[in-house]
């Protein structure tokens, strides 16, 4: 076997915190009531009538079936204002009021709901194929007479019984009822659940612990009542009768579906619930409909078009009916020989309302039909782009970026706050021994990673400033001197080959050396408490002769192979006992010795410690105990204390290094003392009732006392690669960051001082509140009651006090960091008292909550959300962070360590956290300002084109007749116009993606919305009706009563609509090109190709027949070709309309240029290579002021030092001064 011999089978129950509870009583005593499901066992053919037929166990997340996809996708297209309206307007068209033919406004509508359709449908395919996936895992499956068989997930029933092998996952809900272990322990990985990495330890159904045999569930039958379908996955109440006797069951006994067993060869279950009944489908949630901040804007504009639409619509209305009554009296020619509805001078008022109809379908093109697909296919391009870009390809796990959703690329750009989780999205949740304090005396002598990359950029921005300013530090450059820290360069001098897990180096402990350390009975005391102290499980392969440990938290598997590497190897354990190895023994070999396990008290969140009680091969009997600091040290002896004060010390700075800490200390037991004890222990360990953990609680308290202290551990959750200097280029983007971790407040504020979320100097207010403050008797309701007013009371004050102190601060420099428990969070979320804690936390620089609960999490997600109205960003990788990810703005999943619940729940997934910084800075800069020019010039075009229609039908007095062909105007949305906008959309960059990390301000253009905001969106409609304007009188004045042809013949009606539409497409086109920044080949293919094809359809289209055709027959080769008015007019209309704009660039760029003209010319001109003391100094003004991040940190080192000399320099002064001359 690959990974060598499965270890022996072995009782494992005698050293877990559990032991079997005892049978259920024959008469049903322990039944639960209220349970109304019934599955009987081993028999499936039960389950397949009512009511007993239950879901199957196939799944679908789906958004259409084969039948409901026309009906639902169709509803959803027309959910839309516009497309609704364009409906109604090609159905009017076939109706005689409308002015155009119903083939010219049926088609762009059909094109563009049959292409989002089809978009539709390509998405739903996808997800269909991966829901096929699933549903088609085989499972071996119980048929009969002890003959098991591969079935397809979708076809296993409630009552079937499964065999499941080792890296294999639970088809569904079961009830464990034995393994490959024969005292039925087998191991479960449930990170797909809830997000966890540690391995769970399952025990099965007492009864059947003995059937590990297929053949042995030949007439295996039980009939089991439990709780109906809910989505807890922490609870599971039932019982099961077998044998003629009841039996409880608990949540240990249930292997969930979608969990992975782990380093067990096999198992048994059998099916409680499938499908969507099944616990992880249970907590499935739809995800919520999320929309950009810009295209609810865009509603809004298309809703304020609708209004001029109608408002031009009723004044040609009203023209209409007025020239019907006054004016066509008068022409004897347009009298009607039999009137109607539709053109009645004596009765002008109907037909003025059949005219509105006209209108309203003839200005239609006002509202751009073809801009919800055309934004619908950017988006689709773009993220793509994101899914390729190879910069954000994790080259370590093989996992790229992707855009799970395109919906929200813009508001990528737009982002203000950040919310992040800890544990797997800043740090890599692995654990590597670094230091550790033994009797007084600190060891390890190498710094954590953060230190390093401290330094590193410590260096690099403290270079940068001597370039820039040399001169004024040349005097006093001795005086800078940079933290001491192990450099990188000091990394090469350690000849140790890398441990995965420990990071330690001092020669003093190391390679047995610790023999000559002083206190060496204390240093024994502690490397037994590292090798003793745990519920690790040895897996020795035979192949290499390697022992790895599957331990249930990265931190135990650290001190394992700490203690293996300093001489104290676990190396198997039995029953009762575990063995360890002592390499540097005194006598000159190793010695294997044996420890009695007597009893465990597991750690809890609650107990924050974890004791052990062993008998060592001397007979003596030993408590070992280790947790959190203030835990033990409340529990110390008075003789205990010896290195209690030197001990804290090493803590405190274990703790500005960012390493998470444990305080080791141990007591010896006499024979009596612990018989007495072990016997109430029992007793309450074999007890039922309410009041069993309270007992446990109690009784393991008492024990754990008159502890003696031994040292101190301290191991560093190591950063993911790059967070700090990710999270420094936010910051000078102007993004805040709140770190959301459900670890306790000392580890989030290290890993805050690691990020450099926190720095020395900056003061942070802690708002918490005691536990005790709570009242301890629960049943005192009223005492508990006072107790919640006044701890409330209490968190405001805290909060008020808070904020005065930050409105009386007058150092500008000066820094504010918040930080609050979980407890505490509790009030403040409160109705009455949470906009003040948002207030307080939005004047902080930086705000870290602990101990939060994953609803916890998404309730702060909601306050940022909508209390400051702004751009929410939540990134996570565990189930816990599901909430928060679908309650913000964006959600950002990353694809670690701990599942791929968060990864499914989020808009956008990444492999690491430094990637976030690409994502928002340089897409969602780039997508922000893409979208939102392209809505600009989406409503820019139309206005251009759809008023010329409105001041034609003005000029031939309120007719309803189009100067375009049908043609024409089916063409120039679809065809015409549609590509180069999409260009713009996919490729436009206002700078590259090197400079967008390089100058970070430049993303505030995004949060602060120069680009959407109703000054540019006013601008650019008035650049359409200004464009628009041009077209129509350029065009009517130059053809009007002017020889067209060569024998003096004016142009008709076709020909000036033909030359008018021709100019259209040059402005528009050309328009777009003075909008772009950065030209591809593509681009200028769509531009120029666009006008190209419009002069290649014209040719076309005029070569058809006369009936098709119409006016149009022949118009560019025998009309407008030769005609040169035609191409002078043209080029005259084209320049005249882009005139405007381009004014309005050449002011903009000479006298208020933005961020990016200046870096475009800086470019352009490659000052960046010739200046470079220029280019520095743009840099360093495009980074906006933060007080939290590496830049801030040096920012404040320089001040510090700068003070410094600056009094050095005047202490100097002041003495030449005194000296006579």
């Amino acid at each position: 076997m690959a990974r060598g011999k499965i270890r022996e089978k072995i009782r494992r129950s005698q050293f877990y915190p559990f032991k079997i509870r005892p049978k259920g009583k024959p008469d049903g005593s322990q039944e639960t009531p209220g349970c109304s499901r019934i599955v009987y066992c081993n028999q499936p053919h039960m389950h397949k009538k009512k009511p007993l037929k239950y879901r199957s166990n196939y799944i679908s997340t789906t958004k259409y079936n084969f039948f409901s996809f026309l009906p639902k996708a169709l509803f959803e297209q027309f959910n839309r204002v516009a497309n609704i309206y364009f409906l109604i307007a090609a159905l009017l068209s076939l109706t005689p009021l409308s002015p155009f033919s119903a083939a010219s406004m049926l088609m762009p509508l059909a094109i563009v709901v049959g292409v989002s359709m089809a978009k539709e449908g390509l998405e739903d395919w996808r997800r269909f194929m991966q829901d096929h996936e699933v549903n088609a895992r085989k499972a071996s499956v119980h048929s009969g007479d002890g003959v098991f068989e591969f079935k397809p997930w979708e076809k296993i029933q409630v009552g079937d019984v499964v065999r499941v092998e080792k890296d294999q996952f639970f088809p569904a809900d079961l009830l464990f009822l034995s393994s490959s272990y024969v005292d039925g322990i087998c191991y479960v990985e449930t990170m797909n659940l809830d997000g966890e990495t540690n391995l769970k330890i399952k025990r099965s159904f007492e009864a059947t612990l003995s059937f590990d045999d297929n053949e042995m569930f030949k007439n295996f039958e039980g009939t089991l009542k439990c709780e109906d379908p809910n989505p807890s996955l922490y609870t599971f109440v039932g019982n099961i009768e077998y044998d003629r006797q009841i039996y409880a069951l608990d949540p240990n006994q249930i292997l969930l579906r979608d969990s992975k067993l782990r380093n067990t060869a096999y198992v048994y279950g059998t099916v409680i619930f499938t499908g969507f009944d099944s616990k992880v489908m249970q907590n499935s949630t739809a995800s919520p409909s999320k929309r950009s901040r810009i295209e609810k804007q865009m509603d809004k504009i298309i809703f304020i078009l609708f209004g001029v639409l109608i408002l031009i619509s009723v004044v040609s209305s009203i023209g209409f009916a007025v020239l019907l009554k006054y004016q066509v009296p008068k022409w004897w020619y347009l009298e009607p020989t039999y009137p109607d509805i539709y053109f009645n001078p004596q009765k002008p008022s109907l037909p003025g309302l059949a005219h509105l109809v006209t209108a309203l379908i003839l200005y239609g093109y006002l509202i751009p039909i073809s801009l919800y697909v055309s934004i619908e296919m950017v988006k689709f391009l773009q993220a793509i782009f994101i899914n390729q870009d190879i910069h954000m390809y994790d080259e370590d796990s093989g996992i790229p970026s992707q855009a799970r959703t395109s919906n929200l690329n813009e508001e990528l750009g737009q982002v203000e706050t950040i919310l992040s989780d800890k544990t797997g999205t800043l740090t890599c949740n692995q654990m590597d021994f670094l230091k550790c304090s033994i009797a007084g005396a600190a060891y390890g002598v190498r710094s954590s990673e953060v230190e390093l990359a401290a330094a590193k950029q410590m260096a690099i921005d403290m270079e940068e400033q001597n370039e820039i300013s040399a001169s004024k530090l040349k005097d006093g450059a001795s005086e800078i001197e940079l933290e001491t820290v192990v450099t990188a360069k000091d990394r090469n001098e350690h000849k140790r080959a890398r441990i995965k897990y420990f990071s330690f180096e001092d020669n003093r402990l190391l390679d047995g050396n610790w023999w000559n350390e002083p206190n060496l009975d204390v240093i024994l005391s502690f490397f037994q408490i590292l090798s003793v102290c745990h519920t690790a499980i040895p897996d020795l392969n035979e192949e290499t002769g390697v022992i790895t440990y599957e331990a249930e938290s990265p931190d135990e598997a650290a001190f394992l192979v700490a203690a293996r590497e300093f001489g104290f190897e676990f190396c198997r354990r039995t029953q009762s006992s575990v063995f360890i190895r002592e390499i540097y023994h005194s006598s000159g070999k190793p010695v294997e010795r044996e420890y009695k396990i007597l009893n465990l008290l597991d750690f809890t969140s609650k107990r924050k410690r974890m004791s052990v009680i062993v008998q060592d091969e001397g007979g003596e009997i030993f408590l070992f105990c280790k947790g959190a600091d203030s835990i033990i040290f409340d529990r110390l002896s008075k003789n205990g204390r010896l290195y209690e004060e030197i001990t804290t010390k090493h803590l405190n700075e274990y703790g500005e290094a960012g390493l998470r800490t444990l305080a080791l200390s141990y007591r010896k037991l006499d024979e009596a003392e612990y018989t007495a004890w072990n016997n109430e222990f029992t007793k309450a360990k074999t007890s039922i009732g309410a009041d069993r953990e309270a007992m446990l609680e109690r009784i393991s308290d008492m024990v754990e006392r008159d502890l003696i202290l031994v040292g101190a551990t301290a191991v560093e959750d190591k950063l993911q690669k790059g967070v700090p200097q990710c999270i420094d280029k936010l910051a000078q983007a102007g993004l805040k960051l709140w770190v959301l971790t459900g670890d306790k407040m000392e580890t989030a504020i290290n890993i805050g001082y690691a990020c450099s979320l926190l720095r020395q100097g900056m003061h942070q207010i802690c708002i918490t509140m005691n536990s005790d403050d709570l009242a301890q008797d629960a049943k005192e309701t009223l005492l508990l009651m006072k107790s919640h007013q006044a701890v409330k009371e209490n968190v405001l004050n805290q909060i008020t006090n808070a904020s005065q102190r930050i409105k009386l601060e007058r150092d500008p420099h000066a820094a504010f960091a918040l930080i609050i428990d979980g407890k505490t969070l509790t009030y403040a979320l409160e109705d009455d008292m949470k906009h003040h804690f948002l207030e307080l936390a939005v004047d902080c620089a930086s705000v870290i909550c602990c101990r939060v609960s994953p609803k916890q999490k998404a309730l702060v997600t909601r306050l940022v959300k909508e209390g400051t109205g702004k751009t929410t960003l939540a990134i996570g990788d565990g189930a816990n962070d599901v909430g928060m990810i679908q309650e913000a703005d964006i959600g950002v999943g990353i694809s670690g360590v701990e599942g791929m619940q968060a990864v499914m729940a989020s808009d956008f997934s990444i492999a690491q956290f430094r990637f976030l910084e690409r994502l928002l800075v340089v897409h969602g800069h780039w997508c922000y300002k893409r979208i939102a020019q392209m809505i600009c010039y989406f409503f820019y075009k139309n206005i251009a084109f759809g008023l010329t229609l409105f001041y034609f039908e003005a000029f031939a007095g309120f007719s309803g007749q189009s100067v375009y062909d049908d043609w024409y105007m089916l063409s120039f949305n679809v065809f015409l116009t549609s590509l180069p906008v999409i260009s713009l959309g996919v490729f436009e960059q206002d700078v590259s993606s090197e400079i967008c990390l390089q100058f970070p301000a430049l993303y505030q253009q995004g949060p602060k919305n120069l680009f959407f905001d109703w000054y540019r969106i006013l601008g650019w409609m008035g650049n359409g009706v200004f464009a628009s304007v041009m077209i129509f009188i350029l065009n009517i004045v130059i053809f009007y009563n002017q020889s067209f042809r060569v024998d003096g013949q004016t142009a008709d009606m076709a020909i000036v609509g033909t030359t008018m539409f021709t100019c259209i497409i040059w402005v528009v086109n050309v328009q777009i090109a003075l909008t772009i920044s950065h030209f591809t080949w593509i681009q200028h293919m769509f531009i120029w190709g666009s006008i190209a094809f419009w002069y290649l359809f014209l040719l076309i289209y005029g070569m058809t027949p006369p009936t098709i055709s119409g006016n149009a027959y022949q118009i560019l080769v025998e009309a407008l070709g030769p005609a040169p008015i035609y191409w002078v007019t043209t080029l005259l209309v084209t320049v005249v309309c882009n005139l405007l704009y381009f004014a309005y660039l050449a002011f903009q760029r000479c006298f208020k240029p933005m961020d990016h003209h200046i870096i475009q010319e800086i470019k352009y001109y490659k000052k960046d290579v010739e200046d470079r003391h220029m280019w520095h100094r743009e840099r360093s003004k495009a980074r906006q002021e933060t007080k939290i991040g590496f830049t801030a940190r040096v920012e404040a080192k320089i001040r510090h030092l700068k003070g410094k000399l600056n009094k050095k320099t005047s202490s100097l002064t002041s003495i030449n001064l005194t000296v006579p001359t």
